[in-house]
């Protein structure tokens, strides 16, 4: 079988010539065909013709004295084991000493003066949290604040634990 040089050519030429229409298909011919011109439909990123301006994201509003607590509430009234009055007494003088704290970095004083109110803030906190809460949950909340949340869970998870294998062996 005979190849024909001319049918070589051709069918070469076809090859190549199929490559670059494949490349150009669908480029924009306005009419909503595929690729990037077009009315939005079919492949591509679809762009309006208009650039848009960025818009600044908005800072997100901070967070009141009464959210705040109410966010962490159920944490420390978990790790705690704090009944509802407890809870209760624990969240409302949250509540009023948050709330001091976030009007002493509104009014922006002089760090001296900032960490001397802080301290005052601290030490009614401290007078009022030991008359409204009992001796050891007062203790457990001092140690949760140094400790935090999950660590005091933990920490509870695994006394548990030791307790209960203690109470097996003794069994046995």
């Amino acid at each position: 079988m005979k190849i024909n040089s001319t049918f070589l050519i051709v069918l070469f030429t076809l090859l190549l010539t199929g490559v670059e229409v494949q490349a150009q298909y669908g480029y924009g011919n306005g009419y909503g065909g595929y690729g990037y011109g077009g009315r939005g439909t079919g492949y591509g990123r679809g762009r309006a013709a208009i650039p848009q301006a960025q818009t600044p994201q908005k800072e997100p509003e901070p967070l009141t004295a009464d959210e705040i607590v109410d966010n962490e509430m159920p944490g420390i009234s978990s790790a705690l084991e704090l009944n509802d009055f407890e809870t209760a007494v624990l969240s409302s003088i949250l509540k009023k000493y948050v709330q001091e704290r976030i009007e002493m970095q509104i009014l922006k004083l002089e760090p001296d003066q900032m960490r001397e109110q802080m301290d005052k803030i601290t030490l009614r906190q401290t007078e009022e949290l030991k008359a409204g809460l009992p001796l050891e949950k007062y203790e457990a909340f001092v140690e949760l604040q140094k400790n935090g949340v999950a660590k005091t869970k933990k920490e509870k998870k695994k006394k548990e634990k030791r307790q209960k294998k203690k109470k097996k062996t003794d069994l046995d």
